[in-house]
């Protein structure tokens, strides 16, 4: 009856707003994470299933982009809606907020659809003030108690609602441990913080120009403002940035009635997750502290104990999480993280959510719960993120390597193992000076005492985190983790000084300062002076990525080719399961130094006769260039080679020459110095040939196609050399599939005429041998006029490759080594204007790395319906960097191109990126 009569006062709030704005827990579900943030969705689906939750409510997301929209004002009929809810919680806890005997505490957190960990802010103990602390004491019997959430409320709302800078609390907190003469927060004696209580409210109201705030309404409006506020704060905005999450989502705010881990030692609180997030085993994970509010786990702050030793404090408890984790486990079927306190033998659950991890535990999650019966196959792959499959296979330190450094005494210290992994770089003591080094490309290792949230722009830059303080739950880790970086946390044998820019090791001495190398290995929590070598990781003994690659090829419809120049690359290419090769880049193999001097006398003949004898000696070394490739692609089993498309030379011939400039500061010196005139003449003689095949533009001027045409001969003896190798390994019963690719055409006369020519040689060739070897020709599509003219050129062509690097060039007007030089990365970061709060971001994305759709998407789209109207046999790929972004693999399966082609360390990346695209896509379609 109570319940129906206070939800009956919200119902009255709710029609006299435009949007119901507010939801109390029991009226929420875990589907409606976009209107109540992941927090407020988990508490809600957490107390409709009867689990120990405080009561509490959620102010949507709606709630906080209409904030924005009406000028930071609370919306039509919020704080009404707000305060009804709050009677609500009243009356479920019988106790009152603001009320002197039994009064109401909450707690005002952040909660956005995607988890942000420590992005945004909470407020804890609000509610509290000299009245209200005497109800608390009253009701507890426990002074300490009461004052020690007393100047912790004081502390955190000074710091996130007014603003004010926490090293102040945090020094006057010091000399009190001091005075004391205790070691931690939980033993300063009660008196002492009651007068702690008052010093503290000197400072915040010092620091905000205004008298600390008692009216507990207040206190909460101000909190809510705080919490929507902190949606676009520079740290948020940081990691939606990088994890490509919308800032237009908004933040909801969750109040919800405070329970107390501070009470003794029969009370805690702690962060746990049903599995371990660095491996991925099957056992409960986490940590806690007695005696502790929240903040002083994820702070970092206190090194807790293990979630393991709860069984031996509060075995009752223990016994009790553990059944409600697997509970919540098998209900979400998905690993959860979760939050916890217990108040004088009293377990209360606070939060459950989808479990940030690394790579190696997301894909064995992945894997075991297919086998454990809670998920399909299909899930499994679409949980994964590419990009941790990226990270699962970066080098890790070579053990030989760290038992020479540990003998050489450069292993400082061992903390906690917080995200695995290899990092090294140089040392780094504060988050400015780790993003501005991180952004000018060089390695840094962030090191601190503890982080906080807002170190996250560092975080985000660095190579690795090692931190002093905190636990594997702790804020470092759980970003660290998220990040996909390797974190050594609570690393107790070191000090760090960020003052003085160095971490001291505690039982040698040893110094490290800002700017010398070291090395973190996250996977052991080793920490080693200097930099330790890598080596690469063995995709064969990754049993569950395998498998789970494996589910990924059924449902994918794309092609996954590689980009390989040599047969190890290829071979490497295979075994990381590519179908093919999708370019081969001949003029890469021209450049080695035992071939060079061949390919510089082809270059400077003075006659066609000169030039075809150069050919004539490396004809034979490309064919077994050549060779090397197809055999790397043949399976073995079968006998079958994989396609592989081969790159006539496409650079301009002056590439494989001295630099013009090298070159003219050599004959100045020795014109000037006299003497070894045979010398002088040699370099005189190259330096007129570079000169007279410098270009304004070489991007633009005589290479590609057009090389072919002028030179012909080139592109003859490569076709030949390719031809041959194959009909070589057919003599052998090996079947083949060669593709042969004209570059830069622009002009479909200019593919007919090259073609023509080398139709000539394959004819040639099939006459010697006496029967018809396999090919086809095709054409990179690299020039926004090709992709235009796509149905002229198709008829000529078997197949189409698009280059996106050199479409996205031409078509941006951009030379991308001078772009990402001068100005393209701040068009990404963001340009400084005079007078203008925030940056002004030009491009979302770098469109080297990822396809711009609207531009060259639209090209390559056109493209791909001329050429299949005008050749329907058409076979459709890409080669080049965005053949293993996964954002553009989605592009090229909603175009419906054939295959993509990426570097062969990509290859996995690619495989499950284009089922994902495929999952996708069929489900839109349904």
């Amino acid at each position: 009856m109570t319940q129906q009569i206070t939800s009956t006062g919200l119902d009255e709030a709710v029609k006299q707003s435009p949007r119901k704005w507010v939801y109390l827990f029991s009226e929420g579900n875990a589907k409606m994470r976009e209107l109540l943030g992941g927090k407020g969705a988990g508490v809600s689906e957490m107390t409709n299933a009867g689990l120990p939750v405080p009561p509490g409510f959620t102010i949507t997301t709606e709630a906080c982009n209409a904030y924005y929209d009406s000028n930071k004002q609370f919306p039509q009929g919020m704080w009404e809606q707000a305060l009804a809810a709050l009677k609500i919680v009243e009356e479920k806890t019988g106790k009152g907020f603001g009320a002197k005997n039994n009064p109401l505490l909450v707690s005002v957190r952040s909660g956005a659809k995607f988890s942000m960990p420590g992005m945004m802010d909470t407020v804890l103990n609000l509610g509290i003030n000299d009245e209200t602390v005497q109800g608390l004491v009253a009701l507890t019997g426990d002074e300490r108690f009461a004052y020690d959430a007393y100047r912790r409320f004081i502390q955190m709302f000074s710091k996130i609602v007014l603003d004010t800078d926490p090293r102040d609390f945090e020094h006057l907190l010091e000399q009190y441990k001091e005075h004391a003469h205790v070691a931690t927060d939980a033993e300063i004696p009660a008196a002492d913080l009651k007068q702690l209580v008052s010093d503290f409210k000197q400072i915040a109201e010092r620091q905000s120009g205004e008298p600390f705030p008692t009216d507990v309404h207040q206190q909460l409006q101000k909190a809510i403002e705080a919490v929507f506020s902190s949606w676009n704060n520079k740290r948020a905005f940081d990691y939606r940035d990088f994890n490509k999450i919308p800032h237009s989502l908004g933040t909801a705010v969750n109040v919800q009635t405070m329970v107390f881990g501070n009470m003794g030692t029969d009370s805690g609180t702690g962060v746990a997750f049903t599995r371990n997030p660095s491996t991925g085993e099957k056992v409960l994970y986490g940590e806690y502290l007695l005696n502790a509010q929240g903040e002083d786990v994820v702070a970092g702050i206190r090194t807790p104990s293990k979630i393991s030793r709860l069984q031996d404090d509060m075995p009752h408890v223990y016994e009790q999480f553990q059944q409600i984790a697997q509970k919540l486990e098998q209900h979400y079927r998905d690993m959860q993280d979760l939050e916890f306190t217990v108040e004088k033998g009293q377990l209360y659950m606070l939060q459950t959510r989808s479990a940030k991890r690394n790579a190696q535990a997301a894909v064995k999650v992945a894997v075991d719960m297919v086998a454990e019966g809670l998920i399909s196959e299909e899930e499994a792959v679409r949980r994964v993120e590419p990009s941790q499959v990226y990270q699962l296979l970066l080098p890790r330190f070579d053990d030989e390597e760290k038992k020479k450094a540990s003998k050489e005494g450069r292993l400082l210290a061992k903390g906690l193992n917080a995200s695995p992994g290899a990092a090294a770089g140089k040392a780094v003591f504060d988050a400015d000076t780790a993003a501005e080094q991180g952004k000018a490309g060089i390695a840094v290792v962030l090191v601190r005492p503890e982080t906080s949230p807002d170190d996250v722009h560092g975080m985000l830059v660095a190579k690795g985190i090692l931190t002093a303080r905190g636990g594997a739950t702790s804020h470092a880790a759980v970003v660290a983790r998220g990040l996909g970086l390797p974190c050594v946390a609570g690393t107790e044998g070191i000090r760090v000084n960020e003052h003085e820019h160095l971490l001291r090791v505690v039982d040698s001495g040893f110094v490290l300062k800002e700017g010398e190398d070291i090395s973190i290995d996250g996977a052991t929590g080793e920490v080693f002076a200097g930099i330790i070598k890598t080596v690469e990781a063995d995709f064969n003994k990754e049993v569950d990525l395998k498998k789970l690659l494996s589910w990924a090829d059924k449902f994918r419809t794309l092609g996954v080719w590689a980009n390989a120049d040599y047969p190890r690359d290829a071979q490497r290419a295979v075994t990381f399961g590519a179908q093919g090769i999708g370019l081969c880049r001949t003029e890469h193999m021209f450049m080695e130094q035992e071939r060079l001097p061949i390919v510089q006398q082809m270059i400077l003949a003075k006659t066609t006769e000169e030039r075809q004898a150069a050919l004539d000696k490396l004809l034979p070394v490309q064919r077994s260039d050549f060779k090397g490739i197809f055999e790397a692609m043949i399976d073995p089993q079968t006998g079958e080679g994989y396609p592989v498309v081969i790159r006539l030379i496409d650079p301009p011939l002056h590439e494989f020459l001295p630099s013009y400039e090298e070159l003219l500061v050599d004959v100045t010196r020795m014109e000037t110095q006299g003497g070894h005139e045979a010398e002088l003449a040699e370099k005189r003689k190259m330096l007129e040939a570079v000169g007279s095949m410098r270009e304004a533009n070489p991007m633009l001027g005589l290479r590609g196609c057009r090389l072919g045409l002028l030179f012909p001969e080139i592109n003859i003896m490569q076709t030949r050399a390719i031809l041959e190798a194959v009909e070589e390994l057919e003599k052998e019963g090996k079947t083949l599939h060669p593709k042969i690719m004209i570059p830069l055409v622009g002009h479909v006369n200019e593919l007919k005429e090259v073609r023509r020519q080398l139709e000539a040689v394959a004819h040639e060739i099939d006459q010697r041998f006496g029967r018809t070897i396999e090919h086809k020709f095709g054409t990179m599509i690299e020039l926004p006029r090709a992709a235009l003219t796509a149905d002229q050129i198709a008829p000529v062509a078997d197949f189409f490759s698009f280059g996106t690097n050199d479409l996205t060039q031409t078509t941006f007007g951009y030379s991308r080594d001078d772009a990402e030089g001068k100005f393209l990365l701040k068009y990404i970061d963001g340009l400084e204007e005079p007078g203008m709060k925030d940056k002004v971001k030009i491009l979302p994305v770098n469109p080297f790395q990822t396809l711009d759709r609207d531009g060259v998407g639209q090209l390559v789209r056109m493209a791909v319906e001329k050429g299949r109207k005008a050749n329907p046999s058409i076979e459709l790929g890409i080669c080049g960097e965005h053949g293993g972004d996964p954002d553009s693999i989605e592009f090229c399966h909603m175009v419906g191109l054939d295959y993509v082609s990426c570097s062969p360390f990509r290859v996995p990346i690619a495989r499950l990126a284009a089922a994902q695209a495929a999952l996708s896509h069929t489900e839109r379609d349904r």
